[in-house]
C-alpha cells in the first residue's frame, strides 16, 4: 500500500523543464488524477508539510496548488479537519445518461432515498408537456439522489401511469425500468435554470431556504417520438457541473 501511494505521489511531481509554474503543474496534475478515479471522494490529502515533501516543492507552492483545486470545487477544506476530495459530479450535455450509470462511471456509489411514490392525477403543465389527457392518471416518483451517500439532488419524475402502474416497481434505476418493458427513453430534452431552494426543498438535500439551486427539466421520449417523462431535478450547485463540449 505505501508503495502504490509512494508512485502515486511521484506521478504528481512537477517537471523542471515546464515553463509552467509549479503550483499550477501541481494543481493540474492533482485534477487529473482526480478525473481519472485515482482519488475517491472523501479521501483526505496529506497536510501542505507532508504533501510538499512528497512532491518536491515548497509549502507555498502546495499551498498555492490546493488554492486552485479549492477553487475548482475539487477538493475542500474543513476546519481541523484537513483536506478532502471533494463529491463533484460533471454531467455531459452531449449524451443521454441516467444518474445511475454516470455516478458509476465515475466510481462513485449511486443510492436513493424515496420521498414519495403515488399515482394521481396530472397537473397542467403534465398535460401539455407529455401529451396526457386531463382526466387520465400519472405515476409520481420523487427521491433524493446519492454519490457515496452524499445528497447530490432532489429529483420528481412523473409519467403516464399506462407506463408506469406501479410506482414502487422502480428500485433504482427507472431508465432500466422502461427498458424492462420496451419502453426505454432514446432522446431528452432538458431546459436549465436557476432558482431559490424552498424551505421544504432545502430541507431535503442539505442547503439554506432561499439558496441558489440549479433546476433541470427533462422530458424523455422513446423511439417512437412519445413523450414518456416529465422529470424536474434540483442540484446542488455546489456538487454538480453541467458541461458541455463545443466544436467547430
Amino acid at each position: 500500500m505505501a508503495n502504490a501511494n509512494n508512485k502515486r505521489f511521484q506521478a504528481l511531481r512537477p517537471h523542471g523543464d515546464d515553463p509552467t509554474p509549479l503550483y499550477l503543474q501541481v494543481a493540474r496534475k492533482i485534477a487529473d488524477a482526480i478525473n481519472a478515479g485515482q482519488w475517491r471522494a472523501e479521501e483526505a490529502l496529506p497536510p501542505e508539510r507532508d504533501l510538499s515533501e512528497k512532491l518536491g516543492v515548497s509549502r507555498v507552492t502546495a499551498r498555492k496548488a490546493l488554492d486552485v483545486l479549492v477553487g475548482q470545487k475539487l477538493i475542500v477544506r474543513r476546519r481541523g479537519s484537513g483536506t478532502f476530495i471533494a463529491t463533484h459530479i460533471e454531467e455531459p450535455l452531449s449524451r443521454l445518461t441516467n444518474f445511475t450509470e454516470l455516478l458509476k462511471s465515475r466510481g462513485f456509489e449511486s443510492s436513493s432515498q424515496w420521498v414519495e411514490r403515488k399515482i394521481d392525477t396530472p397537473t397542467y403543465e403534465e398535460v401539455l408537456k407529455l401529451g396526457v389527457s386531463p382526466g387520465s392518471r400519472v405515476a409520481r416518483l420523487e427521491r433524493l439522489r446519492l454519490a457515496d451517500g452524499v445528497v447530490m439532488a432532489l429529483e420528481r419524475s412523473t409519467l403516464p401511469a399506462a407506463c408506469l402502474p406501479d410506482p414502487k416497481a422502480v428500485e433504482d434505476s427507472l431508465y432500466a425500468y422502461l427498458d424492462s418493458r420496451g419502453q426505454g427513453v432514446v432522446r431528452a430534452l432538458q431546459h436549465f435554470r436557476a432558482i431559490n431552494a424552498t424551505k421544504k426543498m432545502a430541507q431535503l438535500v442539505g442547503i439554506k431556504a432561499g439558496d441558489a439551486i440549479l433546476l433541470v427539466t427533462r422530458i424523455g421520449f422513446t423511439k417512437e417520438n412519445v413523450a414518456i417523462e416529465l422529470t424536474d431535478t434540483f442540484c446542488r450547485n455546489d456538487y454538480y457541473d453541467f458541461v458541455a463540449e463545443l466544436r467547430r
